[in-house]
């Protein structure tokens, strides 16, 4: 049995004897590893999830639509270079009559082929058995809509088909590759009770919508090198003479781009906060082993003159950064998995997998490890080098006293007003400005980390008042299924409770400059508009021009355009012409890729006389009843948004989401906070023990002993305080820009009342761990601090 040496008995005394501050560094340490398995972790489930869920259910590569296409065009289309298989298929809007909601409910009916399973986007059958061909009352429905509504196989609702009530029996409900991320029409969460997914046998909706021997969507699967742009042009060919509308890759089908918005936030923490809390680890190891080094020199002189290498000296105190380094560690592993299952059961309501496991696997934490001890050690090194430049003879003498001079605000008696102590306590921050300054930064990181967490309140609030209240004002919004004359506007007006009715049109459209294009939709809506309003860049309504397009900042960095220019329109629809049009405006809109014009100069552009693709509706809420039915019976309208459901699905959503995210970066910041102060007072108290004691010796009491030190600690916390607003907003302005996509934009909002409260809650930390050093400083011990080395 090996015996332990010396040098390991001294570094479990020292890790006994440093036992708080050594936690108060772990702890810290600990946040930075945690969000690293958090991070990390979760990105990993989500994207191995994600790609075998593709790939074992032959997630499609290539998406295509068109108005109406002959199935004979199978053979053409398998003879593209780079297909592997491909699917065509029947798919559209209806809108559904369930037994549990007064109000009419959104569904996007799919055909499955009327033999053997789907050769694209194969279907994972929880429960009961897809529909059989032929059975026009059978139906196989996404699995969170069965949950939302407590469907069981057997059960039956109504829908309504093209215009006709069909009754439906669910015989299985399903997960597809495909709809992972569903949205209804008008929502900006996924909202699983009002939007379904339902699969038919293609020989029963092909008369329904009048698609006999026909399709209307396709998607392909490629072969592995297959060329993605050449598939894409080879489609588009085929298709264009049956309305095609231009094939897309997976990057613009709508669930996908939602799961790689999600991936890249989940990276952009990891990368963003990750670096604070190691940071912080690696400072305040910096400044306990440089204090402990210093205390201990005569020690370290002895050693070295019994013949001790300067390397195994060395070494020792790296052994005790190392040991502190795994408590952390430990802790954050720890509370990393735990957080990171929770994320993943989180994950799993807005996410349609078949699993979603926290991936957790031992390489993880080797890597948090890795760059955790890295870090603390890198925080370290000037400690651990100053070991090895020690020369015996001169470490065993006493160190030199400080040397202390009248500072030039001294020398102009600025100091005269305040105490004697107060004075000590200013002097001590003037003779050591780099220490307090980094003192200062870690207290203001924990600041900056409370902004960063507080600010998505503000933002969110700000973004629902603008989105729902100053540019979307109506109750509902209906979307036919295929524009119409705009004299079905009078019919709308006169819908039970409809007190106004605004129509519009949407187009989909390719819009270039130059090498850079989008594809989005144009919305045409009539020049001046109450209830869905266009709002200029000072957020203020603004009256859409009489030609032109008016574009939201999105689309204007991402096409490089500003007002002005010309872009070149393709239109997707109809008769796909392709015009030049001038950008009139730049407005101001955080969904999506916003592109409007006046709906007279749309129809103009499109060449197909006035149409209507829908109308936004005020209604009289008593009347809701009536109106929902009268919505059912009628056959031209597809689907069906209701703004104050959305609004509300929204609020509860992001609100939720937002208490966890607080939740998660407060504890994180008082952990900051605690863990600078507490080892700052420490550190401070452990030098000028002798100093205190004499001025208890001299009579001063032990507040005003007390008041020296916390003296210090105040200045440095209120200093602290701008600092941290100023990383905060900085990190604030990061994270908009690193959720900004074309899917959505966080406006930056920082209200005066989240610097206060981040400023408070830091305050209150610090004062808790000062409260724990004044203790200290009440039991000092006098006779022994007393007694002088020589």
């Amino acid at each position: 049995m090996t015996a332990v040496s010396a040098l390991d008995r001294k570094l479990l005394r020292d890790l006994v004897r440093l036992w708080a501050q050594g936690m108060a560094i772990a702890l810290v340490m600990a946040c930075g590893v945690m969000t690293i398995i958090i991070a990390i972790g979760a990105h990993r489930s989500l994207l191995l999830t994600r790609e075998a869920y593709y790939e074992r259910y032959r997630f499609a590569h290539v998406f295509a639509e068109a108005n109406r296409a002959p199935l004979s065009l199978g053979r053409a289309i398998a003879e593209i270079p780079g297909v592997a298989f491909f699917e065509m298929r029947i798919s559209r809007r209806v809108l559904l009559d369930m037994p549990d909601m007064r109000e009419p409910a959104s569904g996007q009916v799919v055909s499955l082929p009327i033999r053997g399973e789907p050769q694209v986007n194969r279907l994972l059958v929880r429960k009961g058995r897809l529909p059989d061909a032929g059975r026009t009352d059978e139906v196989a429905v996404n699995e969170d809509f069965a949950i939302a509504h407590r469907l069981q196989i057997g059960d039956s609702f109504s829908a309504i088909l093209n215009g006709r009530k069909e009754r439906l029996r669910v015989t299985a409900t399903v997960l597809s590759p495909e709809f992972i991320y569903t949205m209804g029409p008008g929502d900006m969460v996924p909202d699983a009770r009002r939007f379904a997914i339902l699969y038919m046998p293609e020989d029963v909706l092909a008369p329904l919508f009048d698609r006999e021997d026909a399709f209307n969507n396709l998607v392909l699967r490629l072969m592995p090198g297959a060329s993605e742009p050449a598939v894409l042009m080879a489609v588009d060919r085929l298709l264009k003479p049956y309305g095609g509308m231009a094939a897309y890759g997976r990057q613009h089908q709508m669930s996908h781009a939602f799961l790689d918005a999600e991936l890249e936030q989940l990276a952009g923490m990891a990368r963003i906060i990750t670096p604070i809390f190691l940071a912080v680890s690696a400072f305040l190891i910096n400044i306990v082993l440089t204090r402990l080094v210093a205390l201990e020199r005569e020690q370290i002189g002895l050693l070295k003159a019994l013949g001790y290498f300067d390397r195994t000296i060395a070494w020792h105190y790296a052994k005790l950064v190392i040991a502190i380094s795994l408590v952390g560690i430990a802790i954050g592993s720890a509370a990393g998995t735990w957080l990171g299952r929770g994320m993943a059961r989180l994950y799993s309501e807005f996410f349609a997998f078949p699993f979603l496991v926290f991936q957790s696997s031992p390489d993880l934490y080797a890597i948090a490890a890795s760059i955790s001890v890295a870090a603390a050690l890198a925080g370290a090194m000037r400690a651990i080098l100053s070991v090895l430049a020690l020369d015996p003879a001169i470490s065993m003498r006493p160190p030199a006293p400080a040397r202390f001079r009248r500072t030039v605000l001294g020398r102009m008696g600025l100091g005269r007003p305040f105490s004697k102590l107060t004075v000590m306590a200013f002097r001590e921050l003037l003779h050591r400005p780099v220490r307090a300054m980094l003192t200062s930064l870690g207290m203001a990181l924990g600041v900056g980390l409370l902004v960063t967490a507080l600010f998505t309140g503000d933002s969110v609030d700000f973004m629902v008042e603008t989105v729902f209240f100053r540019a979307d004002r109506q109750h509902a919004s209906i979307a036919f299924g295929d524009p119409v004359e705009p004299a079905v506007m009078a019919a709308v007006r006169h819908l039970p409770g409809v007190t106004a009715a605004e129509p519009y049109l949407g187009v989909p459209v390719i819009l270039r400059n130059g090498n850079r294009s989008r594809r989005l939709v144009v919305t045409g809506k009539p020049a001046a508009t109450t209830l869905s309003r266009v709002l200029g860049a000072d957020l203020e309504p603004m009256q859409l021009p009489a030609d032109g397009i008016v574009i939201s900042e999105r689309v204007a960095e991402v096409l490089g355009l500003s007002p002005g220019e010309t872009a070149t329109v393709e239109i997707l629809t109809g008769r796909q012409t392709v015009a030049p049009v001038r950008v009139s405006a730049v407005v101001r809109s955080y969904l999506g890729l916003a592109v409007y014009m006046d709906i007279d100069a749309l129809d103009r552009l499109t060449g197909e006389g006035p149409r209507v693709g829908g109308a936004q509706l005020a209604v009289d809420t008593s009347e809701l009843g009536p109106l929902y039915a009268a919505i059912k019976s009628t056959p031209a309208i597809a689907s069906l948004g209701l703004q104050t459901l959305s609004r509300e699905k929204f609020r509860q959503t992001i609100d939720r989401n937002i208490s966890i995210m607080t939740t998660l970066y407060l504890t994180l910041a008082i952990i900051i906070a605690f863990g600078v102060i507490y080892n700052s007072a420490r550190i401070q108290l452990s030098e000028r023990a002798r100093e205190l004691a004499s001025l208890r010796v001299l009579g001063f009491t032990r507040m005003e002993v007390s008041q020296v030190l916390l003296t210090e600690l105040v200045l440095v916390v209120l200093i602290a305080q701008p600092l941290g607003w100023a990383l905060g907003a900085g990190f604030a302005m990061l994270v908009t820009q690193g959720l900004a996509s074309d899917l959505f934009q966080v406006p930056l909002v920082l209200e005066t009342s989240t610097f206060a409260t981040a400023s408070l809650i830091v305050l209150s930390a610090a004062a808790a761990s000062a409260l724990l050093v004044r203790r200290r400083i009440d039991r000092l011990e006098l006779i022994r601090v007393l007694k002088t080395r020589e």
